[in-house]
């Protein structure tokens, strides 16, 4: 339950003005949705084309490093680059320098990978191939969200260090 529940709650406090301190903390949650889903998108396309090693063979078995490799370059490419072009737009000044965003994008890699490892684990504890039936092909609903679920509660914390 709080593996769902946490990560919705907190996606609300970027609403906040008073706590991350942006009064377009929307454009914030889109921001890393898109780190997110470039993550998932790239390391699925790499690991597809090249992978050879496997990342957590008995949790998942279809994931390898190269993809990790790929979904991380590709997502600190797209961070630095919304950083620079659209972020600029809505802030005015840059929120965030270039290190700051590409540490931002490696923690949503590396949160976003332990979310997926952590629901394949739970799929696989259960005994179930997938979460459900919604989306067919897709190994259920919470496939589409389970780096969500550890990613944007790292990014709501990281923005409120920086």
């Amino acid at each position: 339950m709080i593996f769902v529940a946490m990560p919705c709650g907190i996606m609300t406090m970027f609403y906040s003005e008073d706590i991350i301190g942006a009064d377009n903390g929307w454009v914030l949650l889109v921001f890393a949705f898109i780190l997110i889903w470039v993550n998932d998108i790239f390391a699925y396309l790499t690991g597809s084309a090249i992978g050879r090693h496997k990342l957590c063979p008995r949790i998942s078995p279809k994931k390898t490093i190269e993809g990790s490799v790929g979904g991380a370059v590709f997502t600190m490419l797209i961070a630095y680059l919304v950083n620079r072009f659209v972020l600029n737009v809505y802030f005015f000044d840059s929120f965030m320098t270039d290190i700051e965003v590409l540490f931002l994008a490696l923690g949503v890699v590396i949160f976003g990978t332990l979310g997926d490892l952590s629901e394949s684990m739970m799929k696989r504890h259960a005994g179930v191939k997938d979460s459900g039936s919604v989306i067919p092909g897709h190994g259920g609903i919470l496939d589409r969200f389970d780096a969500t679920f550890m990613a944007i509660p790292f990014v709501f914390i990281y923005l409120l260090l920086i």
